[in-house]
C-alpha cells in the first residue's frame, strides 16, 4: 500500500511544526502562530505531482486505446457492409402499426437474432446431409433437437459471438428504427439527440462553408486592395503602416457607440517600432484578416474604403518625403557656418520674391507668404485681423494686373513654339492624360465641383497686398534680384532635356486655356508621372528628421565635453538631469531663425499639396542661388549659438551644484548657510561683492527677506550676481565659485545614493502631473507613494499615514473663520476617517499654525501635546501615540494654499519620531507636490480656455467640421518620445466631448497622423490631407516657444475655409495663444488685473481670460478710430437697420438709462454720439464692474440676426468693430455673473 502523504513527507525529511512546550514567551508564541499559518509541506510534496502526472498519462493512454479500438471496429463493419450488403427483406418488419410495435421489437431484439442463425444452420445441416432427397433413407437426425442444441449453445447469456449475416444486420437497423418510435424510452431520446446533433452538424458545416467562402472573398478583396498601396522594389509595405491604418479606423467610426468601437478589434493591436518589418501581398491579407475576420459586411466595406484612403495618403507621404529630403539637403547646403540655423526673415523674403514672380497657375498651389500660416498671427496688424475683407476695387485691380501678367507669359511661351505646334500640344496632352489614367492603379479621384465660394477663396489667396504684410519691408525687389529670378527661370534649367522643357511649356499653355476652373493640381500628367518613375526605396528617409537633427544647432559638443571634464564630481548629477529631461525633438519657435525641422516644415507649407516635383526643384534652386550670408552675419550667428550653448551648459552645471548641496532633496537651500560658505571664498576678500549681490537678489526676489530659502532658479541667479560683482571674466568667476562650492561639501557614497533615489521619487511626482491627462488624483498617489517608499527605505520601515488638505473660503460657517481646510486626499486606510472632512479654525490642531507661519510643525509625541485633533475616534486613547509632521504647501510666490500631514500613529514601535533628514525630504515632497499641483491646475485652465474659444468660434465658422484639442505629454526620460493626449473634441453639430479617459497617441502607432507630431516638433502650423479631409494643426506654445498643446482643425472636403471664416479662425487662435501665455505666466509672475472681476470676485479663470484678451484687441482697434471713421455712417438719413441697431446696442451698454429714449431711438440724435468721446468711453468701459448694469435680453434683441456679409461692406468696418465689442462685453458680463455656470469640468 502506498504511503500516506504525511508519512511520505516525514520519510523525505520534512518535519511539521512542533507543538512546542507549555512555557513559551510572547515572542515564541507569535513565531509559533506565524508558523502555524504556513501550509503543510506534505501537501506540496514532489511525489504527488509525479504520481498524478503518471496516473493522468495512463488514463489518457487507455482512453486513446479505447478510441482506436472503436474506430477499428467501425472500419471493420463498414468494410463488411461494402462486401456483403444488408438484406433488405428485413425491412418487412418495419411497419407503422403501433399495436404490434412492442411485439416486433421483442422478437427482433430477444428472439430472432439467435433463432434465425439457428434456422440457417439447421437448413445448412439438412442440405449437407441431403435429407430432403426423395430416395434418401430415413435417418435419426432430429431437426428439433439440432435447433434446440444450437439455441442452448448460443444463448445470449453466454456472450458467444455470432458473425451476423446480411439479414441480421438489416434486422439490427430495423430494430434501431423501431426503438426510436417508442416514446419516452432511452432509445427514442438517444435517437432524437442524434438527429438534433446531425442537424446541428449540418448547419455548422453549412456555416463553415459560408465562412470559408466569405473568408476567401475577403482575402481576395484584400489582395486587390493591396495593389493600391505603393510598394517597395520587393513588393512589400511596412507593417507599421498597416497597423496605423487599422488604428486610425477607430476614428473613422467615431460616430458609432463606444462599446462597438471597443469591440472592433477583439485582438490587441501590436506595436511595431520600425519601418523595416514589411509584408508582401499574402502576408498582408493574412495579417489584416486576422484582425477583421469578425467584422460585419458593412464594417468590412468601410475598412476597405478606409484602406484605399490610407493608400492614397501614403502615396502622398512618399511624394512629400522626396520634397522634404530636398529641403533638408538645401538647409545643410545653405548652413554655411554649420550652426544649425538659417535666417528666417531672409527665407521669408525669398519666398515672397519667388511667389510674386511665379505664374498665376502656380500661385494657386502656393501658400501666400504674406499671410498666415507663413507669417505669425502676432505679426498681423489688428486692423487687418479685425477689419473687413479686402477692398473690392483692390481685388479688381489685382485681377487685372494678374490677367495682364498671364497674357504676357502666354505670349512669351507661344512665341517660343514652332508654328503649328498648338494642335500637337493639345493632342499630346490628351494622349498623356489617357495614358496616365490607364496606368495609375487604384480608384479614380472624386470629381471636384468648383463653386463660386471656392473661386472667391482662390481669388482672395491670389491677392497679395504688400502694404498689409509685415515682411513687406524685407522684400524690396532690387533690379539685381529680378534679373536673377529671370535668369533662374529662363536659363538655369536649359540643361534639362528638351522633352521636359517642352512638356512644361505645354502645361503652362494648357493651364492658361483652362483658367481658374482648372483642377487643384496645376501640373501636366507628364510632370506628375516624373515623381513615380523611380520605384519607392522602401523607407521614408525624413520620417526621423526630428530625431536625427533634434540637437543640431542647440549646443556645441566640444564646449560641453570640455566643461564636463572640469567638474568630475558633478558629472553624474548632470547626466542624471539630462536623462530625466524632456525629449529634445520639440523645437522652440524663434522669429529670427529656423532650425532644420522648422525650415523643412516652412517650405512644405509654402509649396502646398498639389505642386509638381519640377516646380519644387525650381524653388530649391532659387533658394540655393539667392540665399546669401556675409562673413559678419556668419560670425554673429556662430557667436549666438556658442552663447546659447554656453548658457545652457551653465544652467545645467549650477542645477547639478544645487542638487549636490540639497542632499535630502528638500527642494531649497538655506540662504544664510550659502552666504556663510561664500563669505569664506578667497579668505573673505569678496565680502563686499557678496553683500551687493545679496542686495540685488533680494530686490529681484522680495520674498527672500522673509522666507530665507533659495530655489534652484534663485540659487543660480545668486551665483551669477556674485560673479558679476567680481573683477575679471564672468565665466571664469562662475567656474571658480562652482569649484569652491563643490569642494565645500563632501558626501559619502551612501548619502549620494540616498539623494539620487529621493530625487527619482520626486521626479515621479512631476511626471504624474505631466503625463496623466491633467489628473490631480495621479499626483496625490505619486506623492503618497514617495512618502511611503522613503519611510520604508530610509525611515526604519515606519508605518505612516499621509493626507492633503487645501484651503478654501469658508462659506458654510463664516462665524467659525474666514477659511477652512478640506481634506481632499489621504492614504487608503485613513479614507473612512479623513477624506472630505473639514477642519475649521476653532477646532483643535496645529495645521492653521503651519498655514500662518509658513513653516513645518513637528510634534514628536502627539499624546503629550494636548492640541491635536484626532479624526479616527475608533482608535483607543492609549494607542494614540506617535509623531506628527504638518508641512505647508506653498506656490511659486511662497503663498500657502494647503497642508501636507504625515503621522506615525499606526506604528506602535517606540522609535517613531521623524529625523531631520526625513523632515527635509518631506519638505521636498511638499514642494514637488505644489509644483505638480499647479501644473495640473494650469493645464485645466488652458483646457477651459480652449473650450471657451471653441464655443466662440463655431457659430462663426460652420465650415469647420471638428476641432480636437491635444496636450503634449513628455516621455519618461530624454530617450523616450513624447505622446499626445486627446482631451477635448467639438463638432460643428454643437456636440462637445470632454474625454474622461483621454486617448494617448504615440508617434510609432500613428504614422498616418504624423502631421500632429510634425506640428509639435516644429511648433509651426501644418496643413495636411488625411483620408481626403483637410486638416490644420495649430500649436499652442509655452513661454519658451515650444508646443505643449495643439488644435487639430478638420475642415472636411473643403480645400480652404471661406474668407470670413478664415479670419475668425485667425482671431480665435491669436487670442487663445495670448490667453494661454497669460495662464502660463500666472504660475511664476504676479498677474496684472485688467477687469474688476479679476480681483473683486477672484474669478480669474480661463473663460474670462479669452474674452478679456479679445476685448483688449478690440479696444486697441477702436481707439485708432476717429470722427472721420464714422463719416459714412453719419451720412445716412435712414440708416440700414444693422447700423442703427449696432449703435443702439453700444449706447445701451454704456448708458442703460437711455432705454426707449430719443437718444438712441432717433437716428438724428443717435449719430451725434459717434465722436471721440464715444471712442474714449468704449476704451475705458469695464463690462465686469459692479456698477455696470448689462441688459442682456435687450442687447441680444439689437444684435441678434446680424449678417456677416452686410458688416463686411466697404466703409462699414466701424460697425463691424462695434458689433464685435458688444458681443465680447456681453460674454464677459454673463460669464462673470455666473462664473461656475458654464465652466467645463476636467
Amino acid at each position: 500500500m502506498a504511503a500516506r502523504p504525511e508519512e511520505a513527507a516525514q520519510t523525505a525529511g520534512l518535519n511539521h511544526p512542533s507543538l512546542g512546550v507549555k512555557s513559551m514567551t510572547a515572542t515564541e508564541m507569535k513565531e509559533k502562530q506565524r508558523k502555524d499559518k504556513l501550509p503543510c509541506l506534505s501537501n506540496y510534496a514532489p511525489w504527488k505531482d509525479c504520481f498524478y502526472e503518471k496516473v493522468q498519462q495512463r488514463c489518457l493512454n487507455l482512453q486513446e486505446t479505447k478510441v482506436k479500438m472503436i474506430h477499428a471496429q467501425k472500419a471493420k463493419e463498414e468494410k463488411v457492409k461494402k462486401k456483403e450488403p444488408c438484406d433488405w427483406l428485413s425491412k418487412e418488419w418495419f411497419s407503422e402499426d403501433k399495436e404490434s410495435l412492442d411485439t416486433r421489437i421483442y422478437l427482433l431484439d430477444k428472439l430472432l437474432p439467435t433463432l434465425i442463425p439457428g434456422v440457417e444452420n439447421l437448413l445448412m445441416e439438412v442440405e449437407r446431409k441431403n435429407l430432403l432427397a426423395p430416395d434418401k433413407e430415413p435417418t435419426e437426425f432430429n431437426p428439433i433437437n439440432f435447433l434446440g442444441e444450437y439455441l442452448m449453445r448460443h444463448h445470449p447469456q453466454y456472450g458467444i459471438s455470432i458473425k451476423p449475416g446480411p439479414y441480421l444486420r438489416g434486422m439490427k437497423m430495423v430494430l434501431e428504427q423501431l426503438k426510436a418510435e417508442v416514446p419516452g424510452t432511452a432509445s427514442e431520446r438517444l435517437a432524437r439527440l442524434k438527429s438534433e446533433a446531425k442537424n446541428k452538424r449540418k448547419e455548422r458545416e453549412q456555416v463553415e462553408i459560408m465562412k470559408s467562402q466569405v473568408k476567401k472573398m475577403r482575402k481576395e478583396a484584400l489582395a486587390v486592395q493591396f495593389r493600391e498601396w505603393t510598394v517597395d522594389v520587393s513588393g512589400r509595405i511596412p507593417v507599421a503602416l498597416v497597423q496605423s491604418a487599422l488604428r486610425s479606423f477607430l476614428d473613422v467610426i467615431a460616430s458609432t457607440p463606444i462599446d462597438v468601437r471597443k469591440a472592433v478589434y477583439d485582438k490587441k493591436l501590436e506595436v511595431v517600432n520600425t519601418l523595416g518589418k514589411k509584408v508582401n501581398i499574402d502576408e498582408f491579407t493574412e495579417y489584416v484578416h486576422f484582425y477583421t475576420e469578425h467584422f460585419s459586411d458593412d464594417m468590412f466595406q468601410e475598412i476597405l474604403k478606409h484602406f484605399r484612403q490610407c493608400a492614397d495618403d501614403f502615396q502622398e507621404a512618399i511624394r512629400h518625403d522626396t520634397w522634404r529630403r530636398m529641403f533638408a539637403e538645401l538647409f545643410l547646403d545653405r548652413d554655411y557656418g554649420k550652426v544649425g540655423l538659417l535666417d528666417r526673415q531672409k527665407i521669408l523674403a525669398l519666398l515672397v520674391d519667388f511667389y510674386d514672380n511665379s505664374p498665376v497657375a502656380a500661385k494657386r498651389g502656393f501658400c501666400n507668404p504674406r499671410q498666415w500660416p507663413i507669417i505669425e498671427l502676432q505679426d498681423i496688424e489688428l486692423a487687418d485681423l479685425w477689419g473687413g475683407l479686402d477692398d473690392q476695387e483692390d481685388i479688381k485691380t489685382e485681377r487685372q494686373t494678374e490677367s495682364a501678367k498671364t497674357n504676357r507669359e502666354e505670349d512669351y511661351h507661344m512665341l517660343d513654339r514652332e508654328p503649328g505646334s498648338e494642335g500637337q500640344v493639345s493632342q499630346e496632352g490628351n494622349n498623356l492624360i489617357a495614358e496616365a489614367n490607364s496606368t495609375i492603379s487604384g480608384p479614380a479621384p472624386e470629381a471636384v465641383t468648383v463653386t463660386s465660394e471656392d473661386r472667391a477663396v482662390a481669388d482672395t489667396d491670389i491677392i497679395a497686398s504688400e502694404q498689409d504684410a509685415p515682411v513687406a519691408e524685407a522684400v524690396r525687389e532690387t533690379p539685381a534680384r529680378k534679373e536673377s529670378f529671370s535668369r533662374q527661370h529662363g536659363s538655369q534649367f536649359d540643361q534639362q532635356t528638351s522633352s521636359e522643357t517642352g512638356q512644361q511649356d505645354e502645361d503652362l499653355v494648357q493651364d492658361q486655356h483652362k483658367g481658374p476652373a482648372h483642377s487643384d493640381r496645376q501640373d501636366s500628367p507628364a510632370e506628375a508621372s516624373q515623381e513615380f518613375e523611380v520605384p519607392w526605396s522602401g523607407d521614408l528617409l525624413t520620417s526621423d528628421l526630428t530625431f536625427r537633427y533634434s540637437s543640431y544647432g542647440e549646443k556645441i559638443p566640444e564646449d560641453w565635453k570640455h566643461d564636463n571634464t572640469k567638474f568630475p564630481d558633478l558629472c553624474p548629477i548632470m547626466a542624471e538631469i539630462q536623462n530625466r529631461g524632456a525629449s529634445s525633438t520639440r523645437s522652440a519657435f524663434d522669429k529670427s531663425c529656423l532650425n532644420l525641422p522648422q525650415f523643412v516644415q516652412l517650405m512644405e507649407i509654402f509649396v502646398g499639396e498639389d505642386i509638381s516635383l519640377p516646380t519644387v526643384k525650381r524653388l530649391v534652386a532659387f533658394i540655393k542661388e539667392e540665399y546669401k550670408q556675409t562673413e559678419e552675419e556668419k560670425m554673429e550667428q556662430l557667436k549666438k549659438i556658442h552663447r546659447s550653448s554656453h548658457l545652457a551648459q551653465r544652467k545645467l552645471l549650477l542645477e547639478a551644484l544645487f542638487k549636490k548641496w540639497d542632499n535630502n532633496a528638500s527642494g531649497f537651500l538655506d540662504l544664510e548657510e550659502v552666504d556663510a560658505v561664500l563669505s569664506t571664498f578667497k579668505e573673505g576678500m569678496e565680502k563686499e561683492a557678496l553683500r551687493k549681490a545679496k542686495q540685488h537678489l533680494c530686490s529681484r526676489y522680495p520674498q527672500l527677506s522673509r522666507v530665507k530659502k533659495l530655489s534652484p532658479e534663485a540659487f543660480q541667479t545668486f551665483l551669477e550676481l556674485v560673479a558679476s560683482e567680481f573683477t575679471g571674466d564672468e565665466d571664469e568667476a562662475i567656474d571658480n565659485l562652482v569649484e569652491f562650492l563643490t569642494t565645500s561639501t563632501e558626501r559619502s557614497s551612501t548619502e549620494c545614493l540616498q539623494s539620487s533615489t529621493r530625487r527619482k521619487w520626486l521626479h515621479n511626482i512631476q511626471q504624474a502631473a505631466e503625463s496623466r491627462g491633467a489628473s490631480v488624483e495621479a499626483v496625490y498617489k505619486a506623492a503618497f507613494k514617495a512618502l511611503s517608499q522613503d519611510a520604508e527605505a530610509h525611515g526604519d520601515n515606519k508605518k505612516i499615514s499621509a493626507y492633503i488638505a487645501l484651503l478654501e473660503e469658508n462659506q458654510l460657517s463664516p462665524e467659525r473663520g474666514q477659511i477652512l481646510l478640506r481634506y481632499v486626499a489621504c492614504t487608503t486606510h485613513d479614507a473612512p476617517y479623513v477624506l472630505n472632512k473639514i477642519l475649521y479654525r476653532d477646532m483643535k490642531g496645529v495645521s492653521f499654525t503651519a498655514v500662518e507661519e509658513g513653516k513645518p510643525i513637528h510634534v514628536p509625541r502627539v499624546q503629550l501635546h494636548g492640541n491635536i485633533h484626532f479624526w479616527n475616534y475608533d482608535r483607543p486613547v492609549e494607542e494614540r501615540k506617535g509623531s506628527l509632521l504638518v508641512l505647508p504647501l506653498q506656490d511659486a510666490h511662497w503663498r500657502v494654499f494647503g497642508i501636507l500631514g504625515v503621522d506615525t500613529l499606526r506604528d506602535q514601535c517606540e522609535k517613531t519620531i521623524f529625523l531631520t533628514h526625513e523632515i527635509s525630504f518631506y519638505q521636498g515632497v511638499s514642494h514637488a507636490f505644489s509644483k505638480a499641483y499647479h501644473h495640473v491646475h494650469t493645464l485645466k485652465n488652458v483646457l477651459q480656455m480652449t473650450v471657451t474659444a471653441l464655443d466662440w468660434l463655431y457659430p462663426r465658422a460652420p465650415s469647420i467640421h471638428t476641432v480636437t484639442t491635444y496636450l503634449v505629454e513628455p516621455g519618461k526620460d530624454k530617450t523616450c518620445d513624447y505622446a499626445l493626449r486627446k482631451m477635448v473634441t467639438k463638432e460643428n453639430t454643437g456636440q462637445k466631448e470632454i474625454h474622461s479617459s483621454p486617448e494617448l497617441l504615440l508617434r510609432k502607432e500613428n504614422l498616418l497622423r504624423d502631421y500632429l507630431f510634425k506640428c509639435t516638433d516644429s511648433s509651426a502650423v501644418i496643413h495636411a490631407s488625411v483620408c481626403r479631409e483637410q486638416h490644420i494643426a495649430v500649436p499652442l506654445r509655452d513661454l519658451s516657444g515650444r508646443a505643449f498643446g495643439l488644435f487639430d482643425i478638420s475642415i472636411g472636403h473643403h480645400q480652404k475655409l471661406p474668407p470670413h471664416e478664415h479670419k475668425d479662425l485667425q482671431k480665435m487662435l491669436k487670442v487663445a495663444q495670448a490667453a494661454c501665455s497669460e495662464i502660463l505666466k500666472m504660475s511664476s509672475e504676479e498677474p496684472t488685473d485688467v477687469l474688476e472681476a479679476e480681483h473683486v470676485a477672484n474669478s480669474r479663470h480661463a473663460g474670462i481670460l479669452f474674452h478679456q484678451f479679445m476685448l483688449q484687441d478690440l479696444r486697441e482697434c477702436i481707439q485708432k478710430l476717429d470722427a472721420e471713421s464714422f463719416a459714412e455712417m453719419k451720412s445716412y438719413v435712414e440708416p440700414p437697420a444693422l447700423v442703427h441697431n449696432t449703435v443702439k446696442a453700444v449706447l445701451l451698454l454704456l448708458h442703460p438709462n437711455w432705454k426707449d429714449s430719443e437718444e438712441i431711438e432717433n437716428w438724428s440724435q443717435c449719430k451725434l454720439k459717434l465722436d471721440d468721446n464715444l471712442i474714449q468711453e468704449i476704451y475705458c468701459f469695464d463690462p465686469t464692474a459692479a456698477s455696470v448694469q448689462v441688459q442682456a435680453e435687450l442687447l441680444l434683441a439689437c444684435i441678434t440676426g446680424e449678417h456677416r456679409a452686410e458688416t463686411e461692406h466697404q466703409g462699414w468696418w466701424p460697425t463691424q468693430l462695434l458689433g464685435h465689442w458688444v458681443h465680447t462685453c456681453l460674454a464677459l458680463a454673463q460669464g462673470t455673473s455666473s462664473p461656475h455656470g458654464k465652466k467645463a469640468s476636467f
